[in-house]
């Protein structure tokens, strides 16, 4: 090969590098124009993470060490809390459930449920939770120390009702007659997060 050909090789192959660089760039900024920013907030039902890390500052909840079937068979107070990671309502309401383990999580088996877990079927056993799920999210289920059923409400339930209830199942004074629970740990909404 003559040095007259090697250079006309050589600038052909650099040519082409040139234009499969170019046309690389034309792509990827087509790409970018095509893209939309990932804009997800507490008001919106986008998923935007683990909400309880998210919006309650608890990642400790998911995935819960239990399952049901575990806390029944050991006769622990459970409490089932339905939700969904792309749910404005469940994202508001993440701080309830990170509340409620707050002050029951060493003597209740807290358990959240993503719903979107279920594995679809016609039934479900009594220690499954699609057993107890009623199609909304959130949705807030407690058990008694016998396994029994005793709240079971859908929406964003206040955490004084689900507080009553508990303090029913542990044998506790009414919030009223009694001083205020201690805290286990320091739970807070992440406002910067949030935006």
């Amino acid at each position: 090969m003559s040095s007259i050909e090697f250079d006309f090789l050589h600038k052909q192959i650099a040519d082409w590098r040139r234009l499969v660089t170019k046309c690389l760039f034309l792509l990827m900024f087509l790409l970018m124009l095509g893209m939309q920013p990932a804009f997800a907030g507490i008001n919106d039902d986008l998923y935007d993470g683990n909400m309880f890390v998210v919006y309650a500052g608890n990642g400790s909840l998911v995935p819960s060490k239990f399952t049901l079937a575990q806390s029944l068979a050991e006769h622990k107070p459970t409490v089932l809390a339905f939700y969904l990671d792309d749910s404005k309502d469940c994202k508001q309401y993440a701080i309830v459930i990170s509340r409620i383990q707050e002050f029951y999580g060493r003597a209740a088996e807290i358990i959240p449920i993503s719903v979107d877990t279920f594995l679809p079927k016609k039934t479900y056993e009594p220690t499954e939770p699609g057993y107890y799920y009623s199609g909304g999210v959130p949705q807030i289920v407690v058990f008694n120390q016998s396994g029994e059923v005793v709240f079971n409400k859908k929406g964003q339930v206040p955490y004084e009702e689900i507080d009553d209830k508990l303090r029913e199942v542990f044998d506790l004074l009414p919030r009223t007659e009694s001083v205020q629970l201690k805290r286990r740990s320091f739970n807070e909404f992440s406002s910067e997060l949030a935006k």
